[in-house]
């Protein structure tokens, strides 16, 4: 083992990268086969299809830091311009071409300058945002939509998931996840982290007084 790759073994996401890792292979599996019409699905995404959120997810390990920061400059701080010129550049010609890009990087250690939890984050809401629409269902470990779920309710970076829930409380029912006092939101862990993250596909799956409160926040962000 190099010495780079005995400091990211003792950084302090270590332990997330195997999680990363592990999500990705099961979106690959979940992927393969579907047809170009699936391809093409709307995803929860705002105005991105399955394919584009998948080149989004594969851009996104792709980036480091150096080059993030300069696709900011090179896109005058405009995020979204970034996010836009970055899912083009991992598109590819067709949609196998999209799915064998993102395989390539199911192993990557590479980010933005983000937490790697935020990676897993988004690594799990985004397959949601694929998985839902195709009418694929994940059963996730516990410990994973847990961590992810305990990430986001104290983090408003890159996604506004903690301002969302405020005064609320909010409790799995299938886990440990707790959080928040108020009025109260309860769910399965996947559910009440994809609200959390404005998916409002999922308050369906919600129940407590605090519920209609979290949609209106989902529908105003």
């Amino acid at each position: 083992m190099t010495g780079s790759e005995l400091a990211a073994d003792r950084s302090p996401g270590a332990g997330v990268w195997p999680l990363i890792h592990a999500e990705r292979a099961a979106l690959v599996a979940d992927l393969e086969g579907l047809s170009d019409e699936q391809w093409a699905t709307a995803s929860l995404c705002s105005e991105l299809t399955v394919r584009e959120v998948l080149a989004h997810l594969t851009a996104s390990a792709s980036l480091n830091s150096v080059r993030w920061l300069a696709g900011v400059i090179r896109c005058r701080f405009d995020f979204d311009k970034q996010v836009a010129m970055r899912l083009a550049e991992q598109l590819g010609a067709t949609p196998a071409e999209t799915l064998e890009r993102f395989r390539r990087v199911v192993p990557s250690r590479t980010k933005p300058p983000v937490p790697a939890t935020a990676m897993l984050g988004e690594t799990i809401v985004h397959a949601e945002d694929i998985r839902r629409p195709l009418g694929i269902r994940r059963d996730y470990p516990m410990e994973t939509v847990t961590r992810v779920a305990e990430y986001y309710q104290g983090s408003d970076l890159v996604v506004p998931a903690k301002g969302r829930i405020g005064g609320l409380r909010l409790v799995a029912d299938d886990g440990p996840f707790r959080t928040g006092s108020g009025a109260l939101v309860s769910g399965r862990t996947l559910a009440l982290m994809m609200a959390m993250t404005g998916r409002a596909a999922y308050l369906e799956e919600l129940e407590g007084d605090g519920v209609e409160r979290l949609r209106e926040r989902c529908e105003t962000a």
